[in-house]
Order: structure tokens, then C-alpha cells, then sequence
């Protein structure tokens, strides 16, 4: 998705909107845990008739390093946090509107700060060691998922497109939310 999960989106399918930093629907979803992130994309795929998911570990960093048009920047569309992210430098510690940073090669806003977002993937620290070069897919199973992305309350190098954060399926907090694929 060109962006995070939105609130207004969040409560459209669900009903309800858990986020801390409430009365900005255009900010991203937070307080959702990977769990609902899953349960939203179950409704949203009956209500639309389409099939989205959550990126995987691989397919999330492809896309914030700007995948076949990437100039390797260290975060997200440029080496100048300021121009690509909230963090907790610039955020007045809150999230914020999706989309008011600069794009990534790919067009995609976000992806190094506002908040953090739920892949797919189980987590495992040494996985990449071992794994396919060719799109890994990630670790059969585990106890926490990956966590990727920057977010309003992260120091700088946490905002790195490198970066990699795990935390347990039904943990929530106020700087995680999610952004969806669409399968074909």
C-alpha cells in the first residue's frame, strides 16, 4: 500500500478505533496488535472481495528501499530522516497524517517513521544468516513477529530500512500499526 493502515480505515471495517493518538483519522492505526491487523484483514478481504495481507519480511524491506529503483538510501526515499520520516526528533511525540513526507522511489510514504509496521513473518534473530537470498519467506514458526519501519518515537537508527524490531503477536502499543499487500 502506497500507506499505513489509516484510522478512518481502521474503524470503516472494524467498527472501532483503539488508537492512542485519537481524532486524526488521516494518522496511521496503532494500538493494534499483529492479531488485529489479521482480524481486519479477514473483514476487509469479505467486504472488498479481493485478497490483501501483510508484506513479509523481505517483500516490506524490497519495497522501503525502493525495490528495482532504489538510489540506496539508509531510510526510506532519502538519507534525510527529516524529508522521509516522523521520529522522535521531529514528531512532537505523536503520529501524524499518513503521506505528509517525501515518497520513496516507489511512491510509498512512511516506511521509515510514523509508526512501526507488522510483517507477516515469524522472528528469528540469525534467520537471514541462513536463509535464501531469493526471497526469503521467513521462519517456519516462532514466538514474536517482525516488526519493521520507523515510528514517531524511534531514534534515527531505528528508522534505518535495516532495522529490524520483533514483539509478540498480541502485544499493542501506540507507535505499531500495519500497511497491507494485495495479492492478485
Amino acid at each position: 500500500s502506497k500507506f499505513e493502515v489509516t484510522q478512518a480505515q481502521y474503524e470503516f471495517v472494524t467498527g472501532n478505533n483503539p488508537a492512542h493518538h485519537k481524532n486524526c483519522p488521516d494518522c496511521p492505526a496503532e494500538e493494534v496488535s499483529w492479531n488485529d491487523a489479521q482480524a481486519f484483514i479477514v473483514k476487509l478481504n469479505e467486504m472488498a472481495h479481493l485478497k490483501y495481507r501483510l508484506p513479509n519480511e523481505a517483500e516490506w524491506e524490497y519495497a522501503a528501499c525502493g525495490g528495482a529503483k532504489s538510489k540506496g538510501y539508509v531510510y526510506s526515499g532519502s538519507n534525510d530522516l527529516e524529508k522521509a520520516g516522523w521520529y522522535n526528533g521531529n514528531s512532537a511525540t505523536a503520529s501524524h497524517p499518513v503521506g505528509e513526507k517525501q515518497a520513496n522511489e516507489l511512491g510509498l510514504f512512511d516506511m521509515s517513521g510514523n509508526v512501526a509496521e507488522w510483517c507477516s513473518d515469524w522472528y528469528s534473530g540469525n534467520y537471514y544468516a541462513h536463509s535464501t537470498t531469493n526471497n526469503p519467506q521467513g521462519p517456519a514458526g516462532g514466538k514474536e513477529r517482525v516488526v519493521r519501519g520507523g515510528s514517531w518515537d524511534f531514534i534515527a537508527d531505528y528508522c534505518r530500512n535495516s532495522y529490524r524490531l520483533w514483539n509478540g503477536p498480541a502485544y499493542k502499543n501506540n507507535y505499531t500499526g500495519f500497511r497491507l499487500v494485495r495479492d492478485k
